[in-house]
Protein backbone atom coordinates (compact mmCIF):
# COMPACT_ATOMS: atom_id res chain seq x y z
CA UNK A 1 0.00 0.00 0.00
CA UNK A 2 1.12 3.54 -0.87
CA UNK A 3 1.33 4.90 3.08
CA UNK A 4 1.89 8.77 1.66
CA UNK A 5 -1.10 8.64 -0.63
CA UNK A 6 -3.16 6.76 2.06
CA UNK A 7 -2.10 8.73 5.18
CA UNK A 8 -1.69 12.45 3.35
CA UNK A 9 -3.64 12.93 -0.41
CA UNK A 10 -7.33 13.57 -0.63
CA UNK A 11 -8.14 11.54 -4.06
CA UNK A 12 -9.61 8.12 -4.17
CA UNK A 13 -11.53 5.63 -1.45
CA UNK A 14 -11.04 3.62 1.70
CA UNK A 15 -12.51 1.50 3.19
CA UNK A 16 -13.98 0.95 6.97
CA UNK A 17 -11.52 -0.72 8.00
CA UNK A 18 -8.51 1.55 6.90
CA UNK A 19 -9.90 4.07 8.43
CA UNK A 20 -10.25 2.47 11.78
CA UNK A 21 -6.53 2.01 11.20
CA UNK A 22 -5.58 5.58 10.63
CA UNK A 23 -7.24 6.22 14.20
CA UNK A 24 -5.15 4.31 15.85
CA UNK A 25 -2.02 5.72 13.98
CA UNK A 26 -3.18 8.81 15.68
CA UNK A 27 -3.39 7.15 18.81
CA UNK A 28 0.29 5.70 18.60
CA UNK A 29 1.96 9.05 17.26
CA UNK A 30 -0.12 11.21 19.76
CA UNK A 31 1.25 8.40 22.95
CA UNK A 32 4.83 8.84 21.27
CA UNK A 33 4.58 12.26 21.07
CA UNK A 34 3.20 12.39 24.70
CA UNK A 35 6.30 10.51 26.14
CA UNK A 36 8.94 12.80 24.11
CA UNK A 37 7.38 15.69 25.75
CA UNK A 38 7.92 14.17 28.86
CA UNK A 39 11.07 13.14 28.26
CA UNK A 40 12.10 16.54 27.16
CA UNK A 41 10.56 17.92 30.37
CA UNK A 42 12.31 15.40 32.44
CA UNK A 43 15.69 17.35 32.07
CA UNK A 44 15.46 21.26 33.51
CA UNK A 45 17.64 23.97 32.46
CA UNK A 46 21.08 22.64 34.59
CA UNK A 47 20.34 19.47 32.62
CA UNK A 48 19.70 17.78 36.45
CA UNK A 49 16.65 14.82 35.86
CA UNK A 50 13.60 16.10 37.55
CA UNK A 51 12.65 13.22 40.04
CA UNK A 52 8.37 13.38 39.45
CA UNK A 53 7.21 12.16 35.79
CA UNK A 54 3.62 12.37 34.48
CA UNK A 55 2.68 11.06 31.58
CA UNK A 56 0.21 13.52 29.60
CA UNK A 57 -0.77 11.85 26.21
CA UNK A 58 -3.26 15.44 25.54
CA UNK A 59 -2.95 15.66 21.76
CA UNK A 60 -6.52 14.76 20.29
CA UNK A 61 -8.27 16.79 17.59
CA UNK A 62 -10.05 18.70 20.70
CA UNK A 63 -7.50 20.97 20.62
CA UNK A 64 -8.79 22.27 16.90
CA UNK A 65 -11.84 23.73 18.30
CA UNK A 66 -9.79 25.23 21.14
CA UNK A 67 -8.60 27.58 18.42
CA UNK A 68 -11.68 28.90 18.23
CA UNK A 69 -12.23 29.49 21.38
CA UNK A 70 -10.93 32.57 22.95
CA UNK A 71 -11.47 31.28 26.42
CA UNK A 72 -8.68 28.65 25.83
CA UNK A 73 -6.30 31.75 24.56
CA UNK A 74 -4.50 31.75 28.52
CA UNK A 75 -3.83 28.34 28.61
CA UNK A 76 -2.29 27.70 25.19
CA UNK A 77 0.29 30.75 25.81
CA UNK A 78 0.98 29.47 29.40
CA UNK A 79 2.42 26.34 27.85
CA UNK A 80 6.32 25.87 27.54
CA UNK A 81 7.80 26.41 24.32
CA UNK A 82 8.78 22.54 24.52
CA UNK A 83 4.90 21.50 24.52
CA UNK A 84 3.69 24.26 22.29
CA UNK A 85 5.98 23.32 19.67
CA UNK A 86 4.37 19.41 19.96
CA UNK A 87 0.92 20.41 20.33
CA UNK A 88 1.24 22.27 17.14
CA UNK A 89 3.10 20.10 15.51
CA UNK A 90 1.04 17.25 16.75
CA UNK A 91 -2.18 18.83 16.16
CA UNK A 92 -1.16 19.69 12.28
CA UNK A 93 -0.16 16.61 11.35
CA UNK A 94 -3.31 14.28 13.28
CA UNK A 95 -5.90 16.88 11.49
CA UNK A 96 -4.57 16.24 8.14
CA UNK A 97 -4.34 12.40 8.51
CA UNK A 98 -7.76 12.22 9.81
CA UNK A 99 -9.09 14.84 6.88
CA UNK A 100 -7.31 12.77 4.51
CA UNK A 101 -8.40 9.51 5.89
CA UNK A 102 -12.09 10.66 6.07
CA UNK A 103 -12.73 12.19 3.27
CA UNK A 104 -11.25 8.99 1.09
CA UNK A 105 -13.94 7.56 3.08
CA UNK A 106 -16.99 9.54 2.44
CA UNK A 107 -15.34 9.33 -1.14
CA UNK A 108 -15.56 5.52 -0.45
CA UNK A 109 -19.44 6.24 0.22
CA UNK A 110 -20.00 8.67 -3.14
CA UNK A 111 -19.70 11.73 -0.77
CA UNK A 112 -18.08 14.68 -1.69
CA UNK A 113 -15.53 15.85 0.93
CA UNK A 114 -17.34 18.70 2.53
CA UNK A 115 -19.72 16.54 4.32
CA UNK A 116 -16.72 16.50 6.87
CA UNK A 117 -18.40 19.86 8.17
CA UNK A 118 -21.24 19.06 8.97
CA UNK A 119 -20.00 15.26 10.04
CA UNK A 120 -17.02 16.64 12.02
CA UNK A 121 -16.41 20.26 12.58
CA UNK A 122 -20.01 21.39 13.57
CA UNK A 123 -20.83 18.92 15.91
CA UNK A 124 -17.15 20.06 17.87
CA UNK A 125 -17.91 23.35 17.67
CA UNK A 126 -20.75 22.72 19.32
CA UNK A 127 -19.13 20.53 22.19
CA UNK A 128 -16.84 23.44 22.34
CA UNK A 129 -19.34 26.54 22.93
CA UNK A 130 -22.32 24.37 24.12
CA UNK A 131 -21.84 26.08 27.88
CA UNK A 132 -22.31 29.26 26.76
CA UNK A 133 -25.21 28.88 25.26
CA UNK A 134 -28.49 29.72 27.49
CA UNK A 135 -29.59 27.29 29.82
CA UNK A 136 -33.21 26.57 28.49
CA UNK A 137 -35.05 23.78 27.15
CA UNK A 138 -35.56 25.25 23.24
CA UNK A 139 -31.38 25.02 23.03
CA UNK A 140 -31.92 21.30 23.33
CA UNK A 141 -33.05 21.64 19.29
CA UNK A 142 -29.21 22.99 18.87
CA UNK A 143 -28.41 19.54 21.31
CA UNK A 144 -30.33 17.26 18.96
CA UNK A 145 -28.76 18.51 15.31
CA UNK A 146 -25.42 18.03 16.67
CA UNK A 147 -25.44 14.40 18.16
CA UNK A 148 -27.44 14.00 14.99
CA UNK A 149 -24.50 15.45 12.84
CA UNK A 150 -22.61 13.37 14.86
CA UNK A 151 -23.68 9.54 14.91
CA UNK A 152 -24.56 10.16 11.30
CA UNK A 153 -21.29 11.11 10.37
CA UNK A 154 -20.15 7.99 12.70
CA UNK A 155 -22.38 5.66 10.65
CA UNK A 156 -21.39 6.89 7.44
CA UNK A 157 -17.59 6.79 7.58
CA UNK A 158 -16.75 3.87 10.50
CA UNK A 159 -19.83 1.34 10.17
CA UNK A 160 -21.43 1.48 6.74
CA UNK A 161 -19.94 -0.50 3.46
CA UNK A 162 -19.06 1.56 0.62
CA UNK A 163 -20.81 1.72 -2.62
CA UNK A 164 -20.33 -1.14 -4.26
CA UNK A 165 -17.76 -1.33 -7.64
CA UNK A 166 -16.28 1.93 -9.33
CA UNK A 167 -18.22 5.30 -8.37
CA UNK A 168 -17.25 9.00 -9.29
CA UNK A 169 -14.40 9.41 -6.99
CA UNK A 170 -12.30 5.61 -8.15
CA UNK A 171 -12.58 1.91 -8.15
CA UNK A 172 -13.85 0.17 -4.97
CA UNK A 173 -11.53 -0.58 -2.58
CA UNK A 174 -12.41 -4.25 -1.66
CA UNK A 175 -12.94 -5.12 -5.42
CA UNK A 176 -9.24 -6.71 -5.04
CA UNK A 177 -9.60 -8.47 -2.00
CA UNK A 178 -13.19 -9.78 -2.68
CA UNK A 179 -12.55 -10.88 -6.36
CA UNK A 180 -9.67 -13.91 -5.08
CA UNK A 181 -8.32 -16.69 -7.34
CA UNK A 182 -10.35 -18.76 -8.71
CA UNK A 183 -11.12 -21.78 -6.90
CA UNK A 184 -8.65 -25.05 -9.18
CA UNK A 185 -10.53 -26.81 -11.21
CA UNK A 186 -12.05 -30.33 -9.82
CA UNK A 187 -11.19 -33.51 -11.76
CA UNK A 188 -13.87 -34.87 -14.02
CA UNK A 189 -13.17 -38.48 -13.75
CA UNK A 190 -15.73 -38.92 -16.80
CA UNK A 191 -14.24 -36.60 -18.85
CA UNK A 192 -10.70 -37.77 -18.50
CA UNK A 193 -11.13 -42.01 -18.44
CA UNK A 194 -12.73 -43.82 -21.42
CA UNK A 195 -13.49 -47.20 -22.40
CA UNK A 196 -11.72 -48.69 -24.82
CA UNK A 197 -12.82 -52.17 -26.47
CA UNK A 198 -10.48 -54.85 -26.45
CA UNK A 199 -7.68 -55.49 -29.29
CA UNK A 200 -4.87 -57.34 -29.37
CA UNK A 201 -2.42 -54.54 -27.68
CA UNK A 202 -2.79 -52.84 -25.08
CA UNK A 203 -5.45 -54.97 -23.35
CA UNK A 204 -9.25 -53.75 -22.93
CA UNK A 205 -10.14 -52.16 -20.10
CA UNK A 206 -10.08 -48.45 -18.87
CA UNK A 207 -7.19 -46.36 -19.65
CA UNK A 208 -7.02 -42.60 -19.59
CA UNK A 209 -7.52 -40.35 -22.54
CA UNK A 210 -3.76 -39.53 -23.77
CA UNK A 211 -2.98 -35.63 -23.52
CA UNK A 212 -5.13 -35.45 -20.18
Amino acid sequence: MDWTWYLFRFDGRINRALLWQALLIVAVLAALLGVIGQVIRLIDAEGALKLSLKLDFDFGLDDLFKLADPRAFPSLTSLDRTNLILKAFGLSLFLWIYLATAIKRLHDRDKRGWWIVPFFFLPGLYNQFSDLLPDSTWMLAFWLVATILWLWGFVEMFCVAGSAGDNRFGPDPLAGTEDGPSPAKSWEQQSELELVPPSASPPGGMHVKRGA
